[in-house]
């Protein structure tokens, strides 16, 4: 009897799996694990040499056209006659736009210039407003305008300021990546987007990212993000921490309020260097200790020179690409500014915070708060 089960049960297997057809593989969710696989996927690549990701047109720019021609004035067409863009005082370029189903999978650039002044605006589908509204510097993971180097697995920055982002982020009709120079001097840009154009699966939600800052914070409370409506995830954090008072600043909780919470939110943490994966103020030997992992990272640590930078400023990242905050309805996040003060009690700090949060999320979403001006982006 039970080698009839056997038998049976085996039988039943073998005619499932005889039914089920190769799964089509779209080129998206890549890993070491399936690259080996085939798609109908199209690679594309925007850049300065070729501004529309059209296959065989890219590096035409000839002497006449070409912003270095001064540089290949001996060589011409083919030579990297026009690697950059200027972005001239209070103007907005246009940097990509993809008509059609597909992905960015990866953005290098290297932005010349103060980096909160240089504006990084997405565009999904023909939408009005930008899901992504962001500081270039912020985004990348280096708020504060200093160079560091930054190893994770979404953002990477390498020397000298090479800024890099494996956000996967899909779009069905199109896609448009602005970046707006709204300082007093004329920029230089460097920059590539690698795309591919495929299907998108019917589950796949959009990328939003938004920055905000408080100098200093009220009530020692910071909002990184708040009003967001849709059902999706938060997938990562950057903090750019400034510190008005001495002593350890890093004692404030995040809250996560999600799907009708009111007073008190679904999650709560246990401390800022515990949110980051760190523990004991970041301290080793005296001294804060900066490092990079895949998913979280104190990259930049800058001390006081003695000087004109007299107060510590940090960096922070956390991604979570492996336990995503999920949601159903709504989400804000909030993190208390708190440090120490004498006989063991917290401290109501007001510190200079600045953020960004990522996340995706089914369209439409909600307005974003009115960026702030160049006075109060400035660092200071």
């Amino acid at each position: 009897m039970k080698s009839l089960y056997f038998t049976l049960l085996f039988l039943a297997i073998a005619l499932l799996s005889f039914g089920q057809k190769d799964e089509k593989f779209n080129g998206l969710n890549l890993n070491l694990g399936n690259l080996y696989r085939l798609s109908d996927a199209r690679t594309r690549s925007i850049s300065p040499e070729n501004i529309t990701g059209d296959p065989g047109k890219a590096g035409m720019a000839t002497l006449e056209n070409g912003n270095a021609r001064n540089a290949g004035r001996e060589l011409g067409q083919g030579w990297k006659l026009n690697p950059f863009i200027h972005i001239e005082p209070g103007k907005t370029v246009t940097l990509a736009e993809i008509d059609g189903s597909g992905a960015i999978q990866h953005i290098w650039m290297t932005p010349t210039g103060n980096w909160r002044f240089s504006i990084l605006r997405f565009y999904w589908d023909d939408e009005k407003e930008p899901s992504v509204e962001v500081p270039v510097g912020d985004f990348f993971g280096m708020g504060w305008g200093v160079y560091a180097p930054l190893n994770s697995m979404a953002v990477t920055v390498n020397p000298g300021s090479a800024f890099n982002c494996y956000w996967a982020m899909p779009f069905r009709k199109k896609c448009k990546i602005t970046m707006e120079n709204i300082n007093t001097e004329r920029m230089t840009l460097y920059y590539q987007v690698d795309y591919t154009l495929t299907d998108v699966p019917s589950d796949a939600a959009y990328f939003h990212a938004q920055f905000r800052r408080n100098n200093p914070t009220k009530n020692a409370l910071y909002t990184l993000v708040d009003g967001i409506k849709g059902k999706g995830q938060y997938v990562g954090t950057y903090l750019a921490w400034g510190v008005h008072n001495t002593g350890w600043w890093g004692e404030g909780e995040i809250k996560f309020f999600m799907d009708g919470d009111t007073k008190f939110p679904t999650i709560c943490g246990t401390g800022t260097e515990d949110y980051f994966c760190g523990s004991y103020d970041f301290e080793i030997e005296g001294k804060y200790k900066e490092f990079c992992t895949a998913y979280t990272g104190l990259p930049q640590v800058i001390r006081p020179d003695g000087l004109y930078n007299s107060q510590q400023r940090f960096g922070l990242y956390r991604w979570h690409i492996m336990d995503p905050i999920r949601f159903e309805k709504d989400l804000s996040v909030t993190i208390q500014d708190l440090g120490w003060k004498s006989g063991s009690r917290y401290l109501q700090q007001q510190s200079d915070i600045s953020s960004v949060a990522y996340w995706y999320q089914t369209e439409p979403h909600a307005h974003f708060p009115v960026l702030p001006d160049k006075n109060a982006l400035e660092d200071n």
